[in-house]
């Protein structure tokens, strides 16, 4: 009898970079598909606050809450054992102050299981991350197109294109690093300028529209599964279609309940 793979730890993120290996990562919202992609082989299970948009209908990822957040990841530690699973924490909860910052980020460690936290925001935000490291909370940095500055950025768009814009974002990586971060997501940038970071610092990048140089990938679950089938962008491939599955599932149900061919004698109890 096989034993389980031991599971993972940042560290063991930290050596796959070293390594050259990338590092498989999806976003997670529930105990179901935890386990699916547990048993898939999935590196990192990101509970993102895109759980606004994906599940809860809202337009942006800025009124997700902490209880939200809490939920989710909870959720997902159940039905994960190998996966390191890490969660985002929403708009406001950290970055008032660096006490609030602890506090909340505590909270779900504590009442989730979860192995670490993600913050967004480079320079700005590493006296935060050191802090939250020093008290032993692992963090994992998000820079590029940040959503939860959404409105500040002007819209979903590709950051750092501009010289003076790229070099802001590369010294925020480092600040991360610096303050003790154990990975970063860069989020749509120009795929030289991800491979400029990868390269200049020795924590894991992990892309999502930076192009093939990062030290792993990340996609929305809904939106690699073709779930999510009304949001498209260059980033996304595709790797099933199942939000057409669902429907000619669910239109094969209802013909079969109209036309009183389910449920079966198969389906029945006689007795």
């Amino acid at each position: 009898m096989s034993e389980s793979p031991a599971p993972l730890t940042i560290h063991d993120l930290g050596q796959r970079k070293a390594k050259g290996e990338r590092i498989v990562t999806l976003t997670c919202y529930d105990a179901l598909f935890a386990r699916l992609l547990d048993e898939c082989g999935v590196d990192v299970l990101l509970v993102g606050d895109s759980v606004n948009q994906v599940l809860a209908g809202a337009e942006t990822t800025l009124s997700a809450t902490l209880e939200q957040m809490i939920y989710h990841t909870r959720s997902v530690r159940r039905g994960s054992s190998r996966a390191l699973v890490i969660c985002d924490m929403p708009f406001l909860s950290y970055q008032v102050s660096r006490e609030d910052a602890i506090r909340h980020c505590g909270r779900v460690l504590a009442e989730t299981g979860c192995h670490g936290v993600k913050l967004e925001g480079g320079r700005a935000m590493a006296d935060t991350v050191r802090a939250l490291v020093d008290v032993g909370i692992p963090v994992m940095g998000h820079l590029g197109l940040t959503p939860q500055s959404v409105h500040a950025l002007g819209g979903y768009r590709v950051q750092g294109r501009d010289e003076a814009t790229a070099d802001r974002l590369l010294a925020d990586a480092q600040a991360l690093e610096a303050a003790g971060a154990f990975a970063v997501v860069l989020e749509l940038i120009p795929a030289p300028l991800a491979s400029r970071i990868t390269k200049a610092v020795g924590i894991p990048t992990i892309g999502i529209g930076a192009g093939p140089a990062c030290d792993g990938q990340v996609l929305v679950l809904h939106d690699m599964l073709g779930l999510n089938d009304r949001f498209d962008a260059k980033f996304i491939k595709r790797y099933a279609a199942l939000a057409q599955d669902v429907r000619d599932a669910v239109k094969l149900f209802g013909a079969e309940v109209r036309e009183g061919r389910y449920p079966g004698p198969e389906h029945s109890f006689p007795t």
